[in-house]
């Protein structure tokens, strides 16, 4: 007889499937590691600040010994960057930390969280490894719909994600609808918005939603230096809240979670304002690069606001694992969506100019020949 360890909850839990590193793919596909593109996993074209290296060059020299645990320095140019204290700030390894910490922190076994389809797939896996009851809202038009989530809260429900921009159909709510739900949230209810696209949002649609956290005490902002910052390799990510949310985060955060490099090369890239100008101007032209093909293509595609797209490729529901494997072969890396229930979609994120050219001609030929 076979012994089975732990919860049913967590036995059931699907592992998040990142995207393919370029590595794998040329050992599977036996391609030139130089000649792959990859745009899926919605990094930084650009790579990380050269700020950010030499900072965190600087710092190798201390790095026998352990980080600041509380992150005192890091802690202190969020601050100034956000102007909040430094007791509302909690550090992550990655927004993902967060994410998770939020779920073990605030939700007992059979209660529930609350999310949108069509969000981050780690909200649900949230969810399951703490035993909660999940509530995936039907999507309006690929994005949140905010009234049908206010509509859903029970009165188990403790925990509710909102994604903005969301990942993967890149929708936006404007911080006029956001602030219109939080003020028929319950008071018991924490509200995790995460905003790991925010930087890439154009200025007029732009907002300060850390304004909000001083009125709303069950409000949690999650940020990211994955995206925008470059720094996807390092995992820095940071909550905003109150310190009732705060407290409990930091009583159940690993003590080391960002280590030292991470933490130096953060401060000097939240200074850097000239190199997250250039990300988001960059961002700006590719997706209009690949946007401007998709509409001569006549692919239908989810008006994105950050650093991705999702397009469709075919109507059946094999299309995006068949053109997907399609452009493997071609040494080109983009994200499948069929387990968030989009399996006729691809994510593209968006690349320097040459990496978007080099995607476009690869579909272009890809789906020529599925269509022959």
């Amino acid at each position: 007889m076979s012994i089975q360890y732990g919860p049913d909850y967590v036995r059931a839990i699907a592992p998040y499937q990142s995207g393919k590193p370029i590595a794998e793919v040329a050992r599977e596909f036996g391609l030139d590691e130089a000649k792959i593109t990859k745009l899926a996993s919605n990094e930084n074209p650009l790579g990380m600040p050269e700020s950010a290296r030499q900072a965190m060059l600087n710092a190798v020299a201390d790095i026998g010994r352990y980080p600041d645990a509380n992150g005192f320095d890091l802690k202190a140019a969020i601050t100034a960057k956000y102007h909040v204290p430094q007791e509302w700030i909690t550090l992550g390894n990655g927004s993902n930390d967060i994410l998770e910490l939020a779920a073990h922190a605030f939700v007992q076994p059979g209660q529930a969280i609350l999310y949108a389809q069509y969000s981050f797939l780690v909200y649900a896996l949230a969810a399951q490894a703490v035993g909660a009851r999940a509530i995936a809202v039907p999507a309006k038009d690929f994005g949140h719909d905010l009234a049908a989530m206010a509509q859903a809260i029970t009165p188990d429900t403790r925990l509710i994600f909102i994604a903005n921009p969301n990942n993967p159909t890149g929708t936006f709510l404007p911080a006029a609808a956001i602030e219109a739900f939080l003020k028929v949230v319950p008071p018991q209810v924490v509200v995790v918005l995460d905003e790991a696209y925010n930087e890439y949002l154009a200025p007029e649609l732009q907002y300060e939603s850390t304004e909000w956290v001083r009125t709303y005490p069950n409000l949690l902002v999650s940020r990211t230096m994955s995206k925008a910052y470059g720094l996807a390799g390092l995992r820095v990510g940071f909550a905003i809240a109150q310190p009732a949310v705060t407290d409990l985060l930091n009583r159940i955060r690993q003590p080391f979670n960002v280590n030292s490099l991470a933490q130096a090369a953060a401060i000097a890239a939240l200074g850097d304002t000239p190199f997250l100008q250039q990300s988001a101007a960059l961002n700006a032209a590719g997706y209009l690069q690949l946007t401007q093909f998709f509409d001569a293509a006549g692919l239908e595609y989810v008006p994105s606001f950050g650093n991705f797209v999702l397009v469709k490729v075919g109507s059946d529901d094999q299309a995006g694992a068949r053109i997907n494997l399609a452009l493997l072969k071609r040494g080109v890396i983009v994200r499948p969506v069929g387990n968030y229930g989009l399996p006729q979609w691809l994510r593209i994120s968006i690349g320097l100019p040459e990496e978007n050219a080099i995607f476009i001609e690869a579909l272009r030929a890809v789906l020529a020949a599925d269509a022959a």
